[in-house]
């Protein structure tokens, strides 16, 4: 298999888990949204709060130039221990969300 396919297939599996857990509060719903062929895979919330209307991202994960980049992360724990634990080196994880500037002192790749 080659290592994107694999990147895919792990990515497709953590955000699966997470996107299974239930709300405990308001009227959300969690939507997954997977674009295989662009590489893109990503967790919506939407619903109600309350009287607080919800809709935004809470992760966003890209494949590009065959490492793994989190542009977004919003879940508690974060999905990085994860994706090492599933085989990923850290050397092809991309803390997109940290300034270019700032990820050299990650432990994970710059770019």
């Amino acid at each position: 298999m080659d290592t994107v396919e694999e990147y895919r297939n792990i990515i497709e599996r953590i955000l699966e888990a997470h996107h299974r857990i239930p709300y405990s509060h308001g009227e959300l719903e969690s939507k997954f949204i997977i674009d295989r062929e662009r590489n893109n895979f990503v967790i919506m919330v939407s619903g109600w709060d309350g009287k607080r209307r919800v809709h935004g991202c809470v992760v966003h994960v890209e494949i590009v130039n065959g490492k793994i980049w989190i542009q977004r992360d919003g879940i508690e724990t974060g999905i990085t221990d994860e994706l090492v634990a599933a085989g990923v080196p850290k050397d092809k994880i991309v803390l997109a969300f940290h300034a270019p500037n700032v990820r050299q002192y990650t432990g994970y790749a710059i770019a």
